[in-house]
């Protein structure tokens, strides 16, 4: 499995070029399942003060997709894009394909700062069956929430997919990405959704800069004992790791099963 750090922005072809080159790499190193960033159909949004312009709105069932599917191939790809949902509706989306259909769709449902103003929210969290497990999606600040990633694995996500457009600080920001209090919120998120859910978690994000923001990269696949696998840092890349994912997750619930040792009626 993948999970990719890079830049992408309003050209569309552009995008699907960087995806087609990105595909084509990781099928060159026998991945199966690859995490691609939120807004990677688009490009995300240039300021979070609602000023910003907008992406292109595509439908689930539109060209572009299907573009995706056709690239995807025997592989199941991930991607985040802004989602025409008729009637006027946007939706900051991510999309999983594979087998040459759509497997799964999720909306956003937290939205910081002023996001509101450009996306309407989601209203749910699902797993879903695909050919390389069942897979519960997510973007970016849902991660903040623990209840997100435990409404998934609670509904059977052996494998949770987070794409981000996750920016630096706004404030105060050091030079270094490595130093920024962001970059090490955003870690810190992917490994304690990966343990206390105890399942594999996949972390990819948007890198570079797109108008205001400054993105931390540091896509990343975690284990389900929260240890990283493979990360490419502040830096873009893509994370490799060969994952049996019935083993780890066996492993990791053998004696300590956060899920199965939960007392619901004291949580009230």
């Amino acid at each position: 499995m993948a999970a990719v750090a890079e830049a992408f922005d309003r050209d569309l072809d552009e995008d699907f070029h960087r995806i087609e080159k990105l595909v084509a790499a990781a099928r060159a190193d026998g991945v199966q399942l690859l995490a691609l960033p939120e807004a990677c159909l688009g490009g995300y949004l240039a300021d979070l003060n609602g000023r910003a312009e907008l992406p292109p709105a595509l439908r689930l069932d539109g060209p572009e997709i299907g573009r995706l599917i056709a690239l995807a191939g025997d592989m199941v790809v991930c991607a985040g894009y802004c989602e025409d949902g008729g009637d006027g509706a946007r939706y900051n989306s991510v999309v999983c394909v594979g087998d040459g259909r759509v497997l799964g769709n999720h909306r956003k449902v937290h939205q910081p700062l002023r996001e509101d103003a450009s996306y309407s929210s989601g209203e749910s969290f699902t797993a879903f069956d695909t050919p390389v497990g069942r897979i519960g999606l997510m973007i970016c600040y849902d991660k903040a929430f623990p209840e997100s990633a435990r409404s998934l694995a609670l509904d059977g996500a052996d494998i949770i997919v987070c794409v981000s457009a996750w920016p630096g600080s706004r404030t105060n920001a050091p030079a270094r990405l490595e130093d920024d209090r962001w970059t090490r919120r955003f870690d810190l998120f992917d490994r304690a959704r990966a343990l206390e859910n105890q399942v594999v978690w996949l972390s990819a994000n948007q890198s570079g800069t797109f108008g205001s923001l400054r993105f931390v990269c540091s896509a990343k696949i975690v284990d389900p004992g929260g240890d990283v696998l493979a990360t490419t840092g502040c830096a873009p890349g893509m994370a490799v790791a060969t994952v049996d994912v019935a083993e780890s997750l066996t492993a990791a619930r053998r004696y300590m099963g956060h899920l199965r040792d939960r007392r619901p009626a004291a949580y009230a």
